[in-house]
């Protein structure tokens, strides 16, 4: 079973919403720090968002603040990326990813231990 499971993605028209979940198995909510990073053709890997597992602390890339909210659910162990106002820039694979970080250094892709294979995002202008 694969410890990281995004689902979610697909096609939305500009300033349109989508709200992406990654499943986790396996591992702690509390003991692991998640996030969301996506990549556009051609381009590097760039973290998106983070939520902290000790104590929930939320981080974000200047891109996207005010447009999408990052949330989990312990119970149903789940961490969502609620995507709103989206644009044809946000279109990517996006990817959820565990590890360990400093607040810092959340958006480095060498912290985090294990990845989801990926959902598309495309967003239409």
């Amino acid at each position: 079973q694969l410890p990281l499971v995004e689902s979610g993605g697909g096609l939305v028209q500009y300033e349109g919403s989508l709200r992406l979940s990654c499943r986790v198995s396996g591992l702690s909510l509390a003991d692991y720090d998640i996030a969301w990073f996506r990549q556009a053709p051609g381009k590097e890997r760039e973290g998106v968002s983070c939520i902290l597992g000790r104590n929930g602390n939320r981080y974000y890339a200047d891109s996207v603040k005010g447009r999408f909210t990052i949330s989990r659910d312990n119970v149903a162990k789940t961490v969502a990326l609620q995507m709103n106002g989206l644009k044809p820039e946000d279109t990517g694979v996006y990817y959820c990813a565990a590890g360990y970080v400093s607040p810092g250094r959340w958006s480095l892709i060498s912290p985090y231990m294990y990845w989801g294979q990926g959902t598309q995002v495309t967003v239409s202008s």
